[in-house]
């Protein structure tokens, strides 16, 4: 049996996919993100019966873009509540908010206040700390994880891939 795959939105690609105005394209030239490559690495990933991942502070800060947007705040905004619906109630190919809970306990947060200063350091983002948070904690349940971000800072946190796991020989009466 495969591991489940799980692929996390980050903010900047939900942006993108939400058609947030002013945040139409994300990532660097060598490697440019806009709507149309968004909608086809989403589309296969439900294609494939991957599981979609989006982290609380993705929904965070994408909101906080859309309510700063120049113009369709509405629109965009209703764009985003239908995913929060589709997460809050599971529906496929959705995973529900529950399943990240764990990381918002008190120990999580202590150990994200005592990291998190090192990894500003490196350029790392609050936000995008807990985003490789949730990366990590469906690769320790052993999922496969695909980190979809427009942030050549935060794709460098793909958890590295699993080996395939051996076979089992059938035995022979």
């Amino acid at each position: 049996m495969s591991a489940r795959c799980v692929v996390i939105i980050d903010t900047s690609i939900l942006c993108v996919w939400l058609k947030v105005p002013g945040l139409e394209t994300c990532g660097p030239d060598a490697n440019r993100w806009n709507f149309s490559r968004v909608s086809r690495e989403i589309d296969a990933a439900i294609q494939c019966g991957h599981t979609l991942v989006l982290p609380l502070a993705t929904l965070i800060e994408s909101g906080n873009h859309i309510a700063h947007a120049p113009h369709q705040r509405v629109e965009t905004a209703r764009r985003l509540t239908e995913l929060i619906g589709k997460s809050a109630d599971q529906e496929t190919p959705w995973a529900a908010f529950t399943d990240q809970s764990e990381l918002w306990a008190p120990d999580n947060l202590k150990r994200l206040a005592s990291d998190w200063p090192d990894m500003a350091a490196r350029k790392l983002g609050i936000g995008d700390a807990t985003i490789w948070d949730v990366a990590r904690y469906y690769d320790k349940m052993g999922c496969e994880v695909e980190l979809l971000a427009g942030d050549a800072g935060l794709a460098g946190y793909q958890p590295s891939p699993r080996p395939p796991s051996p076979r089992r020989r059938s035995r022979r009466s």
